[in-house]
């Protein structure tokens, strides 16, 4: 296992880059601690199959450097950086059987044959494989395949770090929360350097230790899921997090008030004078509907959705989400909403303002 360091790190498919916008990849310095759990989460295109393919060595970058540990790998082949990588649609030997597909990592390394099988036996019994393992591979199902695939980025134990490009995809929707828990499983018992790719926030946030937020090629925030949901450091962050995402609304801040259509609004800490376009960050869980008090809301429609209900409301002509328990009952005068100033984020041109006094 390794640290991974990404240093000065940028990339362009065009020979000849001209600016910045000829940049799939974006600039960027990252450090992956040795045996963490860590995501890469953004929407399509935004660069992190990009980024994965460098660190594994499918890929040389433009410019940058890629280290494990403190050796230089930025030229060196997957085998050489001792990398397994688990694709997007499953790479299974359809003529093996599902031991022979387990084994054939640790069997390519001349591993004795019972450390093979204590190891294969292992593998199969946590990812639910244990009873297929005489069966061909060909004729299984996409989701068994791919556990085969997962299966065999595991299996060894001497490798540096394992990558994962969406692995998730192909498979059923009620086996993903089954399988991401068998990974983070696997994780915590074996301690491999793990870094996961995918569109899908909550494979992201149920994963990993740490999240690396991406869009438009740049590496936007890195931090736990709470960090991120809490304190988002881009507008983006805000928006691609939580499900529904923050709402934004226009103000101007002044000291420990912010203004919207004449409307104060008193803030937990302090801001300065801002100066740039400035936005009142605020989480659809940390509103409240009320009757007389806050600024003016009407409701545009309401889904209940079981333990929850989903309001859609307008504030001075901006959408505004609103998550409340599904026991509250809504009534015609519920034409406000009020939210507690210590959950509100403010932003300056997209990126979050750290109050005055904050750490």
């Amino acid at each position: 296992m390794a640290s991974i360091t990404l240093e000065n790190l940028a990339h362009s498919y065009v020979d000849h880059p001209q600016g910045q916008a000829d940049f799939a990849l974006k600039e960027l310095n990252l450090q992956w601690q040795d045996g963490e759990a860590y995501a890469l989460l953004g929407p399509s295109g935004c660069g992190k199959t990009t980024l994965l393919n460098i660190m594994s060595g499918l890929l040389k970058p433009s410019q940058g450097r890629v280290l494990f540990d403190d050796r230089d790998v930025t030229k060196a082949t997957t085998a050489e950086r001792n990398i397994a990588q688990v694709f997007q649609f499953p790479v299974v030997y359809d003529t093996m059987s599902v031991r022979e597909n387990l084994a054939f990592p640790l069997r390519n390394r001349g591993m004795e044959r019972g450390y093979i099988a204590d190891r294969v036996g292992r593998i199969a019994q946590m990812i639910g494989l244990e009873d297929l393992l005489d069966r061909k591979a060909r004729g299984l199902t996409a989701d068994l395949k791919q556990k085969i695939s997962l299966g065999r980025g595991m299996v060894r134990d001497d490798v540096n770090a394992i990558l994962f490009d969406e692995p998730l995809t192909v498979i059923d929707p009620h086996l993903k929360w089954e399988l991401r828990t068998q990974l983070k499983s696997l994780h915590h018992e074996f301690g491999h350097t793990m870094v996961y790719v995918t569109h899908d926030q909550t494979e992201a946030l149920t994963f990993a230790d740490k999240v690396v937020v991406m869009q438009e090629g740049k590496v936007l925030q890195v931090g736990t899921p709470q960090e991120l949901f809490e304190a988002p450091a881009h507008r983006f962050v805000g928006y691609f997090i939580g499900s529904p995402g923050m709402n934004f609304l226009p103000v101007s801040v002044t000291g420990r008030n912010a203004t919207i259509e004449g409307h104060k609004v008193e803030l937990s800490h302090g801001y300065g004078e801002l100066q740039g376009e400035v936005e009142l960050g605020l989480r659809p869980e940390f509103i409240t509907l009320t009757s007389g008090n806050g600024l003016p809301a009407e409701i545009i429609r309401v889904q209940d959705v079981g333990r929850q209900k989903f309001v859609n409301a307008s504030v001075f002509g901006n959408e505004v989400n609103i998550v409340i328990d599904a026991g509250i009952e809504l009534s015609a005068d519920m034409t406000n909403i009020t939210f507690d100033a210590s959950k509100v984020s403010i932003f300056e041109d997209h990126w979050r303002v750290t109050p005055q006094g904050a750490a």
